[in-house]
């Protein structure tokens, strides 16, 4: 009597283009395999991993296969991202037109990073909820703007489409789909085992204001950059305005055109944006940092970092200051 081989519960295969993020592919590869290797502890099933690259005469195959021999299709597909330039439309298409046809045939896409441009390429994510790489979020809001783009998330999970943001969020990605395949349990043996959180992140704790500076309306522009070296200290709609040259109504219509923001918003990010500074190099108190940034009242100040950055004063100060950190 044979071996008998052993079942598997899913195909995961990775999208491979050029100048893909490989380290990535190579790390997911690793996570899933470990976790499959956790599930086989168990008396559970295995998973095949597939890397998919483009053939000669048109079309995709096996680059490379956990399981060769085996039939099948992948059950989950994965677009990686790229370190730098993302994917343009003519690059996208065949791979776009391939996706299409295997989520026809009932396979889950998900991505990675900047991968959610090959991924919206195909047209699915159209009114639908995704994220991207918070540095790519206008380009992708610009290209794509029937998308509900929500760069803040780190993964938004939407039933057969899964987008992942940042270039290291393939580990949160990863995560997410060994909880679909095997459930919480092997899902946190897997955390533990490569130290990987499996709690819930988000981008914003990461992410750095970047506000648009390219939109040609050179009064608006004059007033970011004096917006910026004031730190948006003890300024007004009217002081801006003023600063612009410009009719109040007017300046505040295209101040919200140009940056995509009002400007007390603005102002805000700027304020928080050097708050986030001093809370990671150094050791005043947040009560000292909200006065010095232009809030009067800290607890006000506490209220509003925590609704832009997602995590209180306290907390981004334990988890990104340079060195020991004062009391919160």
């Amino acid at each position: 009597m044979g071996v008998q081989t052993p079942p598997l519960r899913a195909e995961i295969g990775l999208l491979l283009y050029s100048g893909c993020q490989m380290a990535m592919v190579h790390g997911m590869s690793d996570l899933l395999a470990i976790a499959a290797g956790f599930s086989a502890g168990h008396g559970g099933p295995g998973l095949r991993v597939s890397h998919w690259v483009p053939a000669e005469g048109g079309g995709f195959v096996r680059g490379f296969d956990t399981h060769p021999g085996r039939a099948g299709e992948p059950d989950i597909l994965i677009v990686p991202g790229r370190l730098a330039a993302v994917v343009e439309a003519d690059e996208a298409a065949p791979y776009a037109r391939w996706l299409l046809a295997h989520h026809a045939r009932g396979a889950t896409l998900a991505s990675n990073c900047g991968g959610a441009f090959l991924l919206a390429a195909t047209g699915l994510l159209s009114g639908r909820p995704a994220t991207t790489h918070w540095m790519f979020a206008d380009a992708f809001r610009a290209r794509f703007p029937d998308v509900k783009l929500d760069p803040d998330k780190i993964v938004v999970e939407d039933g057969d489409i899964i987008t992942a943001g940042g270039l290291m969020a393939w580990t949160d990605l990863g995560m997410r789909l060994v909880d679909r395949l095997y459930g919480p349990s092997i899902m946190l043996e897997t955390g533990r085992f490569l130290l990987v959180d499996p709690a819930g992140r988000e981008q914003r704790h990461y992410s750095s204001f970047a506000p648009r500076l390219t939109h040609g309306d050179e009064a608006i522009l004059k007033v970011q950059h004096w917006l910026q070296a004031k730190g948006a200290r003890d300024v007004g709609v009217a002081d801006m305005a003023q600063q612009a040259g410009l009719e109040e109504r007017t300046f505040l219509r295209r101040f919200k055109a140009a940056t995509g923001l009002k400007p007390t918003e603005y102002a805000q990010h700027v304020r928080v944006g050097k708050a986030r500074e001093l809370l990671e190099f150094t050791r005043r108190t947040v009560d000292q940092i909200a006065w010095s940034v232009g809030y009067e009242d800290p607890a006000a100040f506490r209220r509003l970092f925590q609704r832009l950055i997602g995590l209180t004063p306290g907390e981004y100060r334990q988890r990104f200051a340079v060195g020991a950190s004062a009391a919160a």
